[in-house]
């Protein structure tokens, strides 16, 4: 295995090429079916959806347009770079610099979204996330993230930088949701609707 295909060197990458990956991401939303999903599903137990949004880059356009749809936003982000990002562009929103693998916020939330950040993880911090994922959802949270569509690894490219993927395989991710207490509500590998994301949405236990 190369060098490169290290999942500690996601973050420095990131912080180093977040700012320059801001400004290439592509804003058309095409999460938002998903996203209004997620939304639709979740609890509203203080009016407003309240959402953990782990790995949150710099807030566009994901964070903006939860906040436009009222929700109130938690997003964390392991780098100092996008996390100072999130807060400029999301005023409104709460701002945490965390490394999610350690994240313990003692409060829970009525969605959790993980996209495009859990699959930079390796396997074994991913099986390890799902503990996390429980320990922040509400009752009857929804749980959205993306991930590979097989298991392994993969590099992939942030504004010409490569950075670490993995996967772990379909009946894993559906193990670990069972296991922890969480209801598979839609699965779609590949989706072309979505530029090719495999994503996974499911909901918290009702007790």
């Amino acid at each position: 295995m190369s060098s490169i295909m290290n999942a500690e060197d996601v973050i420095p990458t990131y912080e180093r090429a977040g700012p320059d990956w801001a400004k290439l991401r592509n804003n058309a939303l095409m999460e938002k079916a998903w996203l209004d999903r997620m939304l639709a599903a979740a609890p509203r137990q203080t009016g407003r959806v309240r959402v953990l949004d782990l790995g949150c880059g710099s807030g566009k356009p994901i964070g903006t347009y939860l906040a436009e749809r009222g929700a109130t936003l938690t997003g964390v982000d392991a780098t100092t770079s996008l996390t100072d990002l999130y807060a400029t562009n999301l005023p409104r929103a709460e701002a945490i610099k965390a490394d999610m693998r350690d994240l313990n916020l003692d409060r829970q939330f009525d969605a959790i979204l993980a996209w495009d950040s859990f699959f930079h993880l390796s396997a074994d911090d991913q099986r390890g996330m799902f503990a996390t994922f429980a320990a922040h959802a509400a009752p009857r949270a929804t749980l959205m993230f993306t991930s590979g569509h097989i298991a392994g690894e993969a590099i992939g490219d942030i504004a010409g930088h490569p950075v670490y993927h993995a996967s772990l395989a379909t009946d894993d991710y559906q193990t670990l949701l069972a296991d922890h207490g969480f209801k598979l509500l839609r699965h779609i590998q590949e989706d072309p609707d979505c530029t090719g994301h495999t994503i996974w949405l499911a909901q918290f236990k009702t007790d």
